[in-house]
């Protein structure tokens, strides 16, 4: 299934990207290590949103098959730019928090740590990207 993203430039470092099938809005902004205000995400900044949601995603399809309640499980992304040999994400470490409360089986954690490593946007980032994944209990 293919879904369509509309982006219009703005001026000033500025854009906006719709959605298509949603409508939904976004704006950006080149960071100001880069020229920009920093007024809203940069494109690096959403690659790193899409780490970091992707796996919440899939950790909450994966939870839900198995009856498992991860609501409150939050996940940080630090993103960290490289610029050599050119400009570009080098490293996107990702830590995933479970809630207090959540108590999981030996079994149950390995299925959920190795099914957020298989999230697409994990799975597509370049491999000279360092993305590790550490998962922590509140």
């Amino acid at each position: 299934m293919a879904v369509e993203i509309n982006a219009v430039y703005q001026g000033e470092l500025h854009c906006e990207a719709t959605h298509g099938p949603s409508g939904q809005r976004i704006s950006t902004d080149a960071p100001t290590d880069n020229g920009g205000r920093g007024e809203a995400f940069s494109p690096t900044d959403l690659v790193a949103t899409a780490l970091g949601t992707c796996i919440l995603t899939i950790l909450g399809l994966v939870s839900a098959r198995h009856d498992v309640d991860l609501n409150g499980t939050k996940v940080h992304v630090t993103k960290e730019m490289i610029q050599s040999p050119v400009r570009r994400i080098g490293r996107l470490a990702t830590v995933v928090t479970y809630p207090a409360g959540v108590d999981l089986d030996e079994a149950m954690r390995s299925r959920l740590e190795s099914a957020a490593r298989q999230c697409p946007v994990h799975q597509s980032l370049h491999p000279e990207i360092d993305a590790p994944i550490e998962f922590r209990n509140a």
